[in-house]
């Protein structure tokens, strides 16, 4: 843990969705405040950032910051000591392990680090030409989920964000399955919806305007990268849990309906409780006491969530709710900072 009353952050990759949402929190972070992050780019000449993303003018002197091409050096410069990667899975999986030669902790907000099994990392597909010093940086690298490995993130060099859906649904289910309550052979089945910003800024035939407007479509069906992080997570098989992403046609946001059978029979008032007690110390996670909606949560660095017991007391529904682009992204890795370097974790977002 750094315990720094400030820190120089620099950002990789701010031209996507969650780039742009991540250079603006740390730009109105209270602890960043004199100390703007380095913007980097892939392009080889400087651009204004503002020129990029005409949404974080202000009258602070925002105008005069520049998006950079990357380069260690200059990192090694400007005294940069945390690292957001918001790039592409195979780009981070590179440079990962270069910053941390470099002495530098990282956020990287891509799938790159975040699975362990080697069965559930295979669908990235990922070709490492030192296999061994892959492994080492992936035996360093922590699961950024603060609600349920807050203590190694503090000390950790390296933080894997966690995915959007894949953090909605863990988070929904983590309490009532540590409890022990839930009948896995019985199966988990999460029913999860996003919106089109979740596919990131590069257009495809399924997320363009004529496609996904006034249209909802389930996709990547036993087959979706965010799987094996809720299998990993919650200490699930395959076979004990199925997910069906599907498309929404709205700009961001997630709303995912679970269904679980219960071993015994429950009262509501224990369920809450079992969730309540489990989120006590976490400020980015809301408890209903009715089922949230997308609505609630988006633009927020919130998870909502809200559940209904069947007159039975043993299956539950529950559904909970996130911006993809804050709770499911660019929001999670500020709390990972924050972390990091012993500021309170809801700093910059509640």
């Amino acid at each position: 843990m750094m315990g720094k009353d400030s820190v120089q952050t620099a950002v990789a990759g701010v031209s996507g969705y969650a780039g742009l949402e991540l250079s603006r929190l740390l730009l109105h972070h209270p602890a960043l405040r004199g100390r703007p992050p380095l913007f980097l780019g892939r392009d080889a000449d400087a651009v204004r950032l503002t020129d990029m993303h005409p949404q974080l003018a202000d009258n602070n002197g925002s105008s005069g910051l520049m998006v950079e091409p990357f380069s260690w050096k200059l990192l090694q410069e400007r005294g940069v000591e945390l690292l957001f990667l918001a790039t592409p899975h195979e780009q981070s999986r590179s440079w990962a392990p270069e910053a941390l030669a470099h002495g530098l902790r990282v956020v990287d907000l891509s799938g790159a680090w975040r699975l362990r099994g080697h069965e559930h990392r295979a669908i990235y597909g990922f070709h490492d030409e030192d296999a061994a010093a892959a492994a080492g940086v992936q035996s360093k690298s922590v699961y950024g989920l603060p609600e349920l490995h807050r203590e190694c993130i503090r000390n950790a060099q390296l933080v894997a964000n966690p995915g959007c859906y894949a953090t909605s649904i863990i988070l929904a289910l983590k309490p009532l399955v540590a409890a022990g309550w839930v009948d896995l052979d019985h199966g988990i089945i999460c029913d999860a919806k996003s919106g089109v910003s979740g596919a990131g800024k590069a257009p495809t035939p399924t997320t363009h305007f004529m496609y996904a407007a006034d249209n909802l479509s389930a996709y990547a069906v036993f087959g979706h990268r965010h799987l094996g992080e809720m299998m990993e997570q919650l200490e699930v098989k395959e076979s004990q849990i199925i997910f069906t992403p599907h498309l929404l046609p709205i700009p961001r946001g997630i709303l995912s309906t679970t269904y679980v059978t219960f071993r015994e029979k429950k009262k509501a008032e224990e369920v809450d409780a079992c969730v309540r007690e489990f989120y006590a110390s976490s400020p980015m996670v809301r408890i209903f006491n009715h089922l949230p909606q997308i609505q609630y949560s988006v633009r927020t660095n919130y998870c909502d969530i809200g559940f209904k017991l069947a007159q039975d007391g043993r299956r539950c529904i529950v559904v909970s709710c996130l911006d993809n682009l804050l709770k499911g992204a660019a929001g999670q890795a500020i709390e990972n900072m924050n972390l990091m370097c012993g500021w309170d974790e809801a700093e910059g977002l509640a």
